[in-house]
């Protein structure tokens, strides 16, 4: 009977000879190569991207440059979006409902402030129909008058009910329009006291139909799809799609430039306090505005912890130490703009002193008193997130969906993540002296009475 130590000594010499290398260790944070990348194409004028991830499934989406940037009257995109898998000239809803459980699917459909976004999610030998339902969407829906007032409106209303509770949402909005006005200023959802109903109907968002979806203006993206198949499918079925957008549409949305303002609004509200300080960022990396180091800024002060349990090593991580007290530090990225912006949410006190803190954590970093070692993890934080978003589907869509439509370059992610490791302390420390220089955003919403003034903070609006 074998010993077990000689069991032992063979399994070890049985795995030095099938493993004569040794494995090779990314380093932290490091991209697998490749893995993110998108390949593009060109089907008649419409412009698709894909890539083919291993998998039983496929994420197809329409990204239509119809956001709340471009509508021309409000609520345009919301009630566009709300139109979404409705009855098109050769399927009912029903029917569009039916077939979809039968294949078993999953419809969506969202905006944010410069996209609209239509998809699916199924088994990935149904990606003929698919596309054949999206091309349905976007050439033969039917905008219904009853349809509108009996289905869309409501649901427009239910939605600016749950936004008219969330405090942070509302001066998140504030502080956009704060920041660049008109354009991605415009809120992502029709205010509640807003009259958008006198400017909005079922001809109306038909009309703006015919710009959101002209071939110039959408992109077809697909997540575990043959490159060859989706540029065949794409081919065959957008061929109606409009080849232009209506030119009073085209000459009223002419993109501008977007020019950033600053200011201060301050909101009573009695079921919540929220404060967003808000700055000039970066735009995406598709952008001609592109700043890495806004996105290391963002992760260095940060506020959220991804470990359980624990505050975190962010700087702003003990500013929310206090009951029900959140902060959060994001990098909002947009085509040819940026904001970076912290959002404080709890008690009217503990908000006006994460604030205070908030403030004199940007003095610190932009006097270089902040360790090496917060800047690396900062850094690898950013990273982390960026590679996090590749492999996002739904991010990874609208983005590259994005970059093709408003810069015709696909937004490969881990080309983002690698120029994060170009940002040196310098550039940090240089990054926050300009914020503070800046005119800042001050979002106040809640009571009033406690949330500090931009003036109290010393920052300039």
């Amino acid at each position: 009977m074998l010993s077990r130590s000689s069991v032992c000594r063979g399994a070890q010499r049985a795995l030095r000879r099938q493993c004569p290398h040794p494995v090779q260790r990314r380093g932290l944070a490091a991209p697998a190569s490749g893995s993110f990348q998108y390949q593009t194409g060109d089907a008649k004028g419409v412009k698709f991207a894909s890539r083919d991830l291993a998998g039983p499934t496929t994420t197809l989406a329409l990204v239509s440059k119809a956001g709340t940037r471009y509508q021309l009257l409000p609520g345009l995109t919301e009630g566009l979006e709300k139109f979404a898998f409705k009855s098109t000239e050769r399927r009912s809803a029903l029917r569009i409902v039916r077939e979809s459980e039968l294949l078993g699917a999953e419809l969506t459909s969202y905006h944010s402030r410069e996209n609209l976004v239509i998809g699916a999610k199924f088994l990935r030998d149904d990606l003929p129909y698919f596309v054949e339902l999206l091309s349905e969407v976007a050439t033969s829906t039917k905008y219904a008058p009853h349809v509108y007032h009996e289905e869309v409106l409501p649901l427009i209303k239910m939605t600016e009910k749950k936004l008219l509770a969330n405090t942070k949402e509302i001066a998140l909005n504030s502080a956009h329009s704060l920041a660049f006005h008109r354009g991605l200023g415009t809120p992502v959802i029709p205010a509640f006291s807003a009259p958008y109903t006198q400017y909005l109907d079922a001809d109306t968002i038909e009309h703006f139909s015919e710009f959101a979806y002209a071939k110039p203006n959408f992109a077809i993206v697909a997540n575990g799809a043959e490159h060859e198949d989706l540029s065949k499918w794409v081919n065959e079925f957008f061929e109606g799609a409009h080849s232009q957008p209506p030119k009073d549409i085209l000459e009223a949305s002419g993109e501008k430039q977007t020019k950033y303002y600053g200011g201060e609004e301050r909101i009573a509200h009695g079921s919540g306090n929220s404060m967003v300080l808000a700055f000039p960022g970066s735009s995406s990396f598709t952008g001609g505005f592109y700043k890495p180091e806004i996105a290391v800024l963002a992760s260095l002060l940060g506020g959220q912890s991804n470990i359980k349990w624990s505050s975190g090593f962010s700087l702003l991580a003990k500013a929310a130490a206090g009951p029900g007290t959140t902060v959060e530090t994001k990098s909002a990225i947009y085509s040819d703009a940026g904001l970076l912006y912290i959002a404080i949410n709890g008690t009217a006190s503990n908000v006006a002193a994460a604030a205070f803190e908030a403030v004199k954590t940007l003095h610190s970093i932009a006097g270089g008193k902040i360790s090496k070692e917060d800047i690396k993890k900062a850094k690898a934080a950013a990273k982390f997130k960026e590679l996090e978003y590749g492999e996002d589907v739904k991010a990874g869509l609208e983005l590259t969906g994005s970059g093709l439509v408003h810069g015709r370059k696909a937004y490969q992610i881990d080309e983002t993540a690698k120029s994060i490791d170009s940002v040196t302390d310098e550039k940090i420390k240089a990054a926050a002296k300009t914020l503070l220089e800046s005119k800042a955003c001050v979002s106040s919403v809640g009571d009033l009475f406690l949330l500090p003034y931009a003036e109290d903070l010393g920052l300039k609006v």
